[in-house]
């Protein structure tokens, strides 16, 4: 049988003697040095092994060689370096914890053999921030369930258009706090949902969705804006009363009796997943499902701008959800226009280096371009991809990017921002842009082949420069 680890205590004094209390409260061996005589002599006064030395004399070194872990927790930073460096220096191999100041000393410390350095003010703020962020959530949880419960004829929650998986998860969690408040809520939407993984997400989750074209937001005491910001301009509604984002809402603020726009997130779905912990409800299987999956979607897998809070609300999420449907969300079947626009992609693919532009021509689904794009991803070589066509009058592009050191929503953002609304994020965006600006043409099908190869010869040319490559090196592939 091992024998039991003992602790020495070099500096005894607020910071020592409370480390002192707990290593005893789970029956530690501890011995403590300080120079201090009154404060030793209290010390043995509480049965604490205590004894008299200067931390920085030599002889300390001998005192404490049967100690498998020594803790240095002077005020006096500069001694508890010296104390550090005369273990050491005799081959002392024990481990080393240190108390510091500052960064400054902490690099002394750590210069000098500390294998853990602590700053106690450091510590201090950390917990107070965890109160804080604890405080803090506790106060809107409750703001939250004050609007929820004024609700008299219902509750309409707005997600972006066309919306993706975080926004509906989001939606489906408030849907779930308003019901668990006897509060009746419908989620509206606008656009479609044509990607087929969001199909998919929604058909398997039973998720029921309102089209905005079937709502009167006036039959509603009650309008939450949730996962909104992304998809444009802030809709027009008389009166707004909740609003709960990850990205802000731009240039024209959002008036409402409850907001939460939390940057320093990467997905809504992590905040309506603190919401639920807070309020301790019980979540059905298929809103965990579907937050889990917005979390994992938005972050892709965990790999893009994954902050701490987004990792704890998914372990949370984890033990609830479906995998299996999970599982089922995440490849679907591919439809026959998504594969003709896969297919025209992969024709006209035009590659500079590991950048790589295709025109998938005229379609009629929209959200094939970003499929294809994720798709095209694949190809050996490839960092970034970007596909566009023309649908309505209009050119949509969807952007990939595997290359950490491009933003490819900044690459849009530079080449098409003046002409069109780019919004995604530094390894997925899109655009919208009018096809007149580029061509002065309107589209009808006597024009059709005219104005493919104008879009093409001038998108090309904007993505490759704004990309930072040689747009006369392109080569088809093939």
């Amino acid at each position: 049988m091992a024998s039991m680890s003992r602790y020495a205590i070099l500096g005894c004094g607020s910071v020592g003697h409370a480390v002192a209390e707990e290593l005893e409260a789970e029956g530690k061996e501890v011995e403590i040095i300080d120079r201090d005589e009154g404060r030793v002599e209290a010390l043995r006064d509480q049965d604490l092994d205590a004894n008299v030395a200067d931390i920085r004399d030599e002889s300390v070194v001998d005192a404490v060689a049967d100690c498998d872990v020594v803790l240095i927790m002077s005020s006096d930073v500069g001694a508890n370096t010296v104390a550090v460096e005369n273990i050491r220096e005799r081959g002392g191999d024990q481990f080393v914890v240190a108390r510091a100041s500052d960064p400054v000393s902490a690099d002394e410390l750590t210069e000098a053999g500390a294998d853990v350095v602590i700053n106690p003010s450091s510590v201090i703020a950390d917990s107070a921030l965890r109160a804080l962020e604890t405080g803090e959530l506790e106060f809107k949880a409750r703001n939250l369930a004050e609007v929820i419960d004024a609700t008299d004829d219902g509750m309409a929650i707005l997600i972006h258009r066309s919306p993706d998986p975080d926004s509906i998860a989001s939606a489906a969690a408030l849907q779930e706090i308003a019901a668990s408040r006897d509060v009746e809520a419908d989620i509206v939407y606008e656009g479609e949902i044509g990607h087929q993984e969001n199909r998919a997400f929604v058909n398997l989750l039973g998720i029921e969705l309102t089209p905005g074209s079937n709502v009167d937001f006036d039959d509603y005491d009650t309008v939450a804006l949730v996962d909104y910001a992304k998809g444009g301009e802030p809709p027009a509604i008389a009166e707004i009363d909740i609003v709960i984002d990850h990205f802000e809402h731009g240039d024209e603020d959002v008036e409402a009796e409850f907001t939460d726009i939390r940057p320093n997130v990467s997905a809504t779905s992590t905040v309506l997943t603190k919401y639920v912990q807070e309020l301790d409800l019980t979540l059905s299987q298929e809103v965990a499902t579907a937050l889990l999956y917005g979390i994992r979607a938005e972050t892709l897998d965990f790999k893009r701008d994954t902050t701490p809070a987004d990792l704890t609300a998914a372990a949370y999420l984890y033990p609830f959800a479906d995998h299996d449907t999970l599982e089922q969300v995440e490849s679907p079947s591919m439809s026959p226009e998504t594969l003709d626009v896969l297919a025209e992609a992969i024709r006209n693919r035009e590659v500079s280096g590991s950048h790589l532009v295709s025109n998938a021509g005229f379609i009629r689904d929209r959200d094939a371009l970003a499929q294809a794009a994720q798709h095209l991803l694949n190809l050996e070589g490839i960092t970034t991809t970007a596909v566009f066509a023309i649908a309505d009058d209009t050119i949509y592009l969807a952007a990939k990017s595997k290359d950490i050191r491009m933003n490819i929503g900044k690459v849009l953002e530079d080449a098409f921002g003046e002409m069109g609304e780019a919004k995604g994020h530094s390894t997925d965006a899109s655009v919208e842009i009018p096809l007149g600006i580029f061509t002065g043409i309107e589209a009808s099908e006597d024009n059709r082949e005219t104005l493919l190869e104008l879009t093409r010869e001038a998108v090309r040319k904007k993505l490759f420069d704004a990309m930072g490559v040689d747009s006369a090196s392109e080569s088809n592939g093939s």
